[in-house]
């Protein structure tokens, strides 16, 4: 019988480790697990599981690790030769395109992310004007990580048929 797995944590690729550990703990509230380290591409353990990941050649990098409230880890890498993508909403490749964050303060914590240099590429949104208050709206970290901000859980939204009329 399948059942449902739990979500354990999500890897982002950033430019600056120690101001996305800034950045994700004041705005977002992460806490951090483990500070910056170094990793470098040698016979150790994690640097041969890095290899199996990465591949031969990928010299050295950085990595942190944060949680959210919900105990849901976060896992920062700055790796040398970071590049920062001309489109960063990729929605037609397969493959990620964004996480969500829950916040009944949707407006409150959009502020912050603009007031810290993200930015908020939409208006913010209900799904029931008038009936009910589920907000969200999508916004992007400094780094250009693009990501959603909902003001109540995902199941409660999508349980009550949110694009329903």
């Amino acid at each position: 019988m399948t059942y449902p797995k739990s979500f354990s944590h999500i890897g982002l690729s950033v430019p600056d480790l120690e101001a996305a550990v800034k950045f994700y703990s004041d705005v977002l509230g992460f806490y951090v697990i483990m500070e910056p380290t170094e990793l470098i591409e040698d016979d150790s353990d994690i640097g041969q599981m890095c290899t199996d990941v990465f591949g031969s050649g990928w010299g050295k990098l950085r990595i942190a690790h944060m949680s959210t409230a919900d105990r849901i880890g976060i896992e920062l890498f700055e790796f040398a030769d970071n590049q920062t993508p001309a489109d960063n909403l990729e929605y037609r490749k397969t493959g990620m395109f964004h996480f969500c964050v829950q916040d009944p303060d949707v407006e409150g914590l959009a502020e912050k992310i603009v007031a810290a240099g993200g930015k908020q590429r939409m208006p913010i949104r209900e799904y029931f004007p008038g009936k009910k208050p589920y907000r969200m709206v999508y916004v992007e970290d400094p780094f250009g990580i693009v990501f959603e901000i909902y003001s109540h859980s995902y199941e409660l939204t999508y349980s009550a048929g949110a694009y329903a009329d």
